[in-house]
């Protein structure tokens, strides 16, 4: 989408807002699963007069839609959504509106990546997902018009689809939903009642604050709950509906759900709503919502997502579910809850496992080539790998250096600003700059606008540096050059903070030097003798590594638009291979035969042992690493080449070795080298790395 686009949709939406206390649902939602269908009455009550526009998805057929009790509003389609306009009028109007239809059946084998891009309302025995952008209710829209993207900018908030969406406007809402027996489900919100009779579950859900949209989950859960009192004094009722397999974890995360809550509580403000559920799914999702997260069964029962993704998934309901972005200008949710969420739980381990974390982003980063790096106010959802490593952890790094530069006090400031003043509202990246100003006292436009509007980041090379007596004082004179390969064509450099470590005989001093040109000659004094001087080596400062820096990880295959495939198989490894190439990278492979050269730009090889081993040796390309030769059905490694891309070898046992990867391989893109057994990874690694270091003369 174009800049001039995105403004254009940023003030429709902000025109739009004004309808957001003005709708409110009152659905009646019965579902059977085996059959896989659904019954649906909403009456809508709308308190504006301006026109609004309901849209619902063409796989259900409309029994009744009426307007102030009367029939016959027209219809038109879009495609798989069918709309009605309904003209201004006065106020307030009430709509009425009854569907029926068929769902999609649920499929227990996709993806992670499959799953994020589903957008069809699902169901089955083991679960049922309704998702909001799938169109299962009648939604009022913004009505703005869905148009062809590429799937960094055009993708949905939720993550599913590449177009530019219909927008649901804000809404409150209740809903009644009918069960069989043995089911039970729930949308975000309060559960108001519920009980069993007649062989049906039903439960009343209301949810208050303005919403854009209503996700539905249902399945064969065991439910417990718990009330609690957060660190605040607010009482909060936690739930876990889990499916029968994993619910002796309930416990578990009922009492990790209630730490988080009090952590963000004394970090942020307040928890904003009543209550709390982690929701198990037969598929391998990751999504919040307000007031619940719902997470794959397999991935509930990983004994780190406890310490990790869980409370990623609470902290949301303060950032993204608590405020909501402004999707037309940039989300910035996803990179604060990275923040605050998966980086200071590292933090919490300590520095050196924190240092790790940045390390892994930036080799992340590093994997991105140049021309597929978006500024970060573009960015609005994760779509693929290329769009994770922007939207979260490079805005996470970018608020890593703001805290280093305001200070952590100023920070925390501004972030129980944000939520006081933007609290159940959408906010824009201005307003979150707006409360680090008020905090600090500092103007934070040219920081935050260099991040946003610019594609790319630096690649700062160390170029030299030498030393000399200054009477009783050593200086050192130090060259930094921002790499030309990093900067677009005419750019100028970019202002950046960064850290040089000097060792002396005594010990370390870090200096920082101010930097914003192509070249910059920074001037350090010491008292004690100067040994070497080291570039960041805390690795603090958003920036493409260079090459020893940035050791090759399967993720260059993965995430580059240029990568070449070449298959080394035949018969059934064949098409296992080329499946197996489809789940790893984000765009669809291009695909070249063992006999063909050796591309310049990054490649993957895929095949059996025995013919990975001889293309190497034809290509005089060096073998596995002694790491994981020789260990168990499969491995994977990656190769380093002079003045060419990466190069990234699987090689399996046999057919059904390979054919094993297929789920575990994708997971593992920050790894140099990987070694399974079937599908369980019995070794990896990353290559070292190496510091940008000057070895100082003696003056």
């Amino acid at each position: 989408m174009t800049r001039r686009g995105l403004a254009a949709l940023a003030a429709l939406l902000v025109a739009l807002q004004a309808h957001a206390a003005d709708i409110a649902h009152d659905l009646k939602i019965k579902i059977d699963p085996a059959a896989r269908t659904l019954v649906g009455e909403d009456h809508i009550t709308v308190t504006t007069r301006s026109a609004v526009t309901l849209a619902l998805s063409g796989r259900f057929t409309v029994e009744m839609i009426t307007v102030d009790g009367t029939a016959g509003i027209a219809s038109t389609s879009s495609g798989d959504v069918a709309r009605w306009r309904v003209p201004q009028g006065t106020s307030p109007r009430e709509i009425r509106v009854r569907w029926r239809g068929t769902l999609d059946p649920l499929d227990a084998t996709l993806t992670h990546r499959q799953t994020l891009a589903q957008d069809a309302p699902v169901a089955g025995p083991v679960g049922t997902f309704l998702p909001a952008s799938s169109r299962w209710y009648p939604a009022i829209t913004s009505e703005v018009v869905a148009a062809k993207a590429d799937a960094e900018d055009g993708a949905s908030p939720t993550g599913r689809g590449t177009e530019v969406p219909l927008r649901n406007l804000q809404s409150t809402y209740k809903l009644d939903l009918s069960l069989p027996s043995g089911q039970k489900g729930l949308v975000a919100g309060r559960l108001v009642e519920e009980s069993e009779a007649g062989g049906r579950y039903v439960a009343r859900f209301a949810f208050a604050p303005p919403d854009e949209g209503i996700d539905l989950m249902a399945g064969p859960y065991q439910v417990e709950s718990r009330d609690v009192r957060t660190a605040s004094g607010k009482a909060v009722k936690l739930r876990t509906y889990f499916h029968g397999e994993i619910a002796a974890l309930s416990g578990a995360y009922l009492d990790a759900v209630k730490e988080y809550i009090d952590l963000y509580e004394r970090w942020i403000g307040e928890y904003p709503f009543t209550e709390f559920s982690v929701v198990s799914s037969p598929t391998p999702t990751g999504f919040g919502m307000p007031t619940l997260t719902y997470l794959g069964v397999d991935v509930l029962q990983l004994p780190f997502i406890r310490a990790t993704s869980l409370g990623h998934e609470v902290l949301h309901n303060w950032w993204g579910n608590g405020v909501r972005p402004d999707y037309a200008r940039g989300n910035w949710s996803e990179g604060l809850t990275t923040f605050m969420a998966d980086y200071a739980y590292k933090e919490r381990d300590g520095a050196e496992a924190a240092r790790e974390m940045r390390l892994a982003w930036l080799r992340d980063l590093a994997a991105v080539p140049p021309g597929q790096d978006r500024p970060l106010g573009e960015f609005v959802a994760r779509t693929h790998g290329t769009s994770q490593i922007v939207g979260y952890h490079k805005v996470a790094m970018m608020f890593l250096m703001l805290r280093d530069d305001i200070g952590s006090p100023a920070f925390d400031d501004g972030v129980r600003r944000f939520w006081r003043e933007q609290r159940f509202k959408v906010a824009s990246w201005d307003d979150l700059r707006h409360a680090f100003e008020a905090a600090s006292g500092r103007d934070l436009e040219p920081f935050f606008a260099q991040w946003l509007s610019r594609a790319g980041v630096p690649s700062i090379r160390l170029a030299g540096a030498r030393v000399e007596k200054s009477g009783e004082r050593h200086r050192i004179e130090v060259l930094l050059e921002q790499v030309k390969g990093s900067l677009r064509d005419g750019a100028a450099g970019f202002r950046v903070r960064v850290p040089l470590v000097v060792r002396t005989e005594h010990g370390e001093e870090t200096h920082i030097a101010e930097m914003d040109r192509e070249r910059a000659r920074v001037t350090l004094y010491t008292a004690a003798t100067p040994v070497a001087v080291t570039l960041d080596p805390d690795l603090r400062v958003l920036r493409r590594l260079v090459p020893d820096e940035a050791p090759p990880v399967l993720r260059q295959a993965m995430v580059d638009e240029a990568t070449t495939t070449m298959i080394v198989a035949s018969g059934k490894a064949l098409e296992v291979a080329r499946d197996l190439a489809g789940r790893l990278q984000d765009a669809p492979p291009r695909l070249l035969g063992a006999g063909d050269s050796l591309p310049h730009g990054p490649v993957l090889v895929i095949g059996l042992e025995p013919e990975i081993r001889a293309w190497l040796a034809r290509q005089r390309v060096v073998q596995k690493p002694d790491a994981i030769a020789g260990k168990g059905t499969a491995q994977v490694w990656m190769v380093r080449r002079k003045g060419a891309g990466p190069l990234a070898v699987v090689s399996a046992r046999d057919a059904d070795s390979l054919a094993a990867l297929a789920r575990p391989l994708p997971h593992y893109g920050r790894q140099s080298y990987l070694a399974f057994d079937g599908a369980k990874v019995i070794e990896r690694g990353v290559f070292p790395t190496k510091a940008q270091t000057v070895v100082l003369a003696k003056p």
